[in-house]
């Protein structure tokens, strides 16, 4: 065990004194070190309850005979990020998350480790930690929030966004805002769509590294802390099997989570990170066509934003464990793969009961034929570029219209906010990359303008930044190239005609090839006035089409 490098011999003497002076006995120091990453924090509601999740998962760790030692991980909100400088700190702190993991663990010669998260890069980080240390782990995620009720509606945290676009186009009151922003977010958890958060929560469980139970539990259900003590025994018995990340993160694993990912319709955001996670587990993602599962799964269920339901519904209903019964009957997953209940997914499948068939459809009765979202490719995004089909008005899968150029959010949402924007428009947010933002921040702001001024059916937004997974709309991130590199997003001029087909997954530019090599010609890079951590992650920041993982250092 890595624990004994730290722990037993005599010259060890001085490492078992520091461990001492925590308290700890011999006989705990005889036992597995595991260590228990404790994500909380006073500032992100998603995670402001995880002392208590970690406190279960430790109870856990005992009774398997481990001793538990818990260190922390930082989380950005993304909600309290959005709309200002905040946000380019969003993403990046994915590779923080990751470098930080990895230097407590082996530093201090952990056994084994339980992943405390909940919210959006908090989850791919320590899911990209787990798959590079390969130390035995497994996830207990915080849950996700009950959703709020208002006026007889259920609303969250992207309901709140949009109703700021109804003010300001003079649709409701500034009472009415009001009674939305105290009624959004009733609590702690993720917040209670299939946004970014519960999405990643949701694909930890389909890859395996997480119990069944752990994409939907609420956070204030006491079922989330017997499932926290579960994890922690879970994990002695992982660390006794030797059973490792690398075991369960293969290229059959990622091919289900893509699969289940299309028959929910998450995030968008999910093809940012399921990439990097692949980087650090050895899995060659860009082999995985991502088109092609998307036009063999069917679209399961519609959650916000694409629809009414929210994820504590989807766990009355069943669960992921239900989703994916409904996809093996019809062959469309793996069920023969390892995960960390010690059983195959098809074990783990086999008492799973769908109680809503209208929430999760039968591949027969399915919202739509094809998965919920869809790479775009085209000569104004050469790499790809990624669209939420499923939160697409069905008027908007197929779009021409003229382009008006941003380079950056900010001149973007005052140009919506100020009624500059015309119903046909496709709006391009540009140099919001990766390297060009940098962080590649997300749009929820404009997005939701654009539904609050009642355009969500007729304009179209294009940008090389991503979006919140609470954006629904004719919104296509992850454009690659990117502006900052040159890439085509750059060269487009306000008046350029844009074609957007979801269905055949083309987005196009309608100029000549000729005039688009003359403008790549005279296109020459911005300036860059940067400092600090965002300096270094730009010099090393990948492009989103690779999931925005820092180049190997030389």
């Amino acid at each position: 065990m890595q624990s004994q490098t730290v722990t037993r011999g005599i010259d060890r003497a001085p490492q078992r004194a520091l461990f001492h002076a925590l308290g700890l006995t011999d006989e705990e120091l005889a036992r597995p070190l595991i260590g228990i990453v404790n994500s909380q924090s006073d500032v992100v509601p998603g995670h402001c309850h995880l002392d208590k999740i970690t406190a279960a998962v430790k109870t856990g760790v005992t009774l398997a005979g481990g001793t538990a030692l818990a260190f922390p991980a930082i989380a950005v909100c993304d909600g309290i990020a959005m709309g200002h400088a905040g946000m380019r700190y969003s993403l990046v702190s994915r590779e923080l998350i990751a470098d930080s993991t990895e230097a407590m663990a082996i530093a201090h010669g952990f056994d084994a480790l339980v992943m405390v998260p909940n919210c959006d890069k908090n989850v791919p980080g320590l899911l990209m930690a787990a798959a590079r240390l390969n130390l035995p782990a497994i996830f207990v995620s915080g849950g996700p929030m009950l959703a709020g009720r208002l006026d007889g509606e259920t609303i969250s945290y992207s309901r709140i966004a949009e109703a700021v676009g109804e003010y300001r186009a003079g649709k409701i009151t500034l009472e009415k805002l009001r009674e939305f922003e105290l009624a959004a977010c009733p609590g702690c958890g993720s917040c209670a769509g299939m946004f970014t958060a519960n999405s990643m929560n949701c694909l930890t469980e389909v890859l395996g590294l997480a119990l069944p139970g752990n994409g939907t539990i609420p956070a204030v259900h006491a079922a989330r802390l017997r499932l926290a003590k579960q994890a922690g025994m879970k994990i002695v018995e992982l660390l006794r099997h030797n059973l490792r990340p690398r075991d369960l993160l293969t290229p059959e694993a990622f091919h289900n989570a893509v699969t289940v990912d299309m028959a929910l319709g998450c995030s968008t955001n999910s093809l940012l990170h399921l990439p990097a996670i692949a980087h650090e587990a050895g899995v060659d993602f860009a082999a995985i066509d991502i088109n092609a599962i998307s036009r063999r799964t069917p679209n399961l269920c519609r959650l916000a934003p694409a629809g009414e339901h929210y994820i504590e519904e989807l766990d009355a209903a069943g669960g992921i464990a239900a989703v994916m019964k409904e996809l093996s009957k019809h062959r469309l997953l793996n069920t023969d793969l390892p995960t960390c209940t010690g059983r195959s997914v098809a074990a783990n499948l086999a008492d799973a009961v769908n109680r809503n068939p209208n929430l999760i459809r039968s591949v027969e009765r399915a919202f739509a034929p094809n998965g919920g979202l869809a790479v775009l490719y085209g000569n104004l995004a050469p790499d790809g570029s990624v669209v939420k089909r499923s939160a697409v008005a069905p008027e908007m899968m197929k779009h021409r219209g003229p382009a008006r150029i941003f380079d950056g959010e900010e001149a973007a949402l005052e140009a919506i906010h100020a009624g500059r924007i015309a119903a046909g428009d496709v709006i391009v947010i540009r140099y919001e990359g990766p390297k060009g933002g940098p962080g590649m921040r997300e749009m929820l702001n404009a997005t939701s303008a654009i539904v609050g001024r009642g355009l969500g059916g007729s304009v179209a937004l294009l940008t090389d930044g991503r979006f919140s997974g609470a954006t629904r709309g004719a919104a296509i991130g992850h454009i690659s190239p990117e502006a900052a590199l040159g890439g085509p997003i750059a060269l487009v001029r306000d008046g350029d005609w844009i074609q957007i087909d979801l269905e055949a997954c083309r987005l196009q530019l309608e100029i000549a090839d000729e005039e688009l090599t003359a403008r790549r010609a005279a296109w020459r890079p911005r300036p860059a006035n940067l400092r600090g951590y965002l300096a270094r992650y730009a010099a090393m920041v990948t492009s989103a089409s690779h999931g925005a993982v820092l180049k190997p250092v030389s």
